[in-house]
């Protein structure tokens, strides 16, 4: 005769499987969360590199150099848009509204920018170029809005962008009828800025003192 299972190791058995069974279903949902916390703390610097690589949304790019070739006879305006995001008292404005560049041009422009209120304030600008298309070919070679910027009371400062117009932007048949473009920056208020480093000379003189 074949020995057959009782009712209670077959209840066990079952049970086990059951177990082992949510065990792995609780393994899988962990898994799962992590991969979803990590994923919303990578998703910004992601999205932020992802733009700057590919011009999503008029993001410009960063330069290292100059175009190697000469600048090409078509030109582009470009015109400048200048904003100030609530709780920053800055006044903020392009010295020229529009200028012509040649495509491949390295052309610098300026902005003033002024501290109306009586302490030190602490901005960064954020940017972009319309048409949203046109940021893969935007290069900047130098640009205020890299770093924070921090305004004594008072303070008024020229601020200076320098960029080019990829010559590669010629070769791009969507933009065969481009005529304009628009730089625009929008400085936001920094409540916590990054703390400077003391150069060597102001720490010696403080331990002096």
């Amino acid at each position: 005769m074949t020995n057959q299972p009782t009712p209670q190791a077959a209840r066990a058995k079952v049970s086990r499987r059951g177990l082992t069974r949510d065990a792995v279903v609780a393994s899988i949902c962990g898994f799962v969360v992590v991969l979803m916390v990590g994923a919303s703390y990578a998703a910004v610097p992601f999205y932020n590199w992802f733009c700057r690589t590919t011009g999503f949304n008029g993001t410009t790019q960063v330069a290292t150099s100059a175009p190697s070739v000469a600048p090409l006879e078509r030109t582009i305006s470009v015109s400048f848009d200048s904003n100030v995001a609530p709780g920053l008292p800055w006044k903020f404005q392009p010295e020229n509204n529009e200028i012509e560049v040649k495509i491949g041009q390295v052309v610098t422009v300026y902005y003033t920018v002024t501290n109306q209120s009586a302490r030190t304030t602490t901005g960064q600008a954020a940017y972009n170029v319309a048409p949203l298309t046109v940021g893969a070919y935007f290069q900047k070679l130098n640009c205020f809005c890299f770093t924070e910027q921090t305004m004594a009371p008072g303070e008024k400062r020229e601020m200076a962008v320098v960029f080019y117009v990829d010559p590669q932007l010629a070769k791009d048949s969507e933009n065969d009828t481009l005529k304009s473009i628009t730089l625009s920056y929008t400085f936001f208020p920094v409540r916590d800025p990054a703390p400077k480093p003391v150069a060597a000379g102001e720490a010696d003189q403080r331990k002096g003192g």
